[in-house]
């Protein structure tokens, strides 16, 4: 399965808590911050939810 990398750009201040719980559950932290995930329906469904906030790209 591929991996893709998500790093969150923006901050997680004024977004509603559903959205924030969405970056623990990514495990993002804190600005910056880079994970790495298998290429999923439930991570996309997830990283969809937050795509302005985070950016994504393809693992090598």
């Amino acid at each position: 399965m591929t991996k893709i990398l998500v790093k969150q750009v923006k901050s997680k201040i004024n977004c509603p808590l559903t959205q924030k719980r969405t970056l623990v559950a990514l495990g993002l932290n804190r600005l910056g911050q880079v994970v790495e995930h298998d290429n999923s329906s439930a991570i996309l469904g997830m990283v969809n939810k937050v795509k302005h906030l985070v950016s994504v790209e393809e693992s090598k």
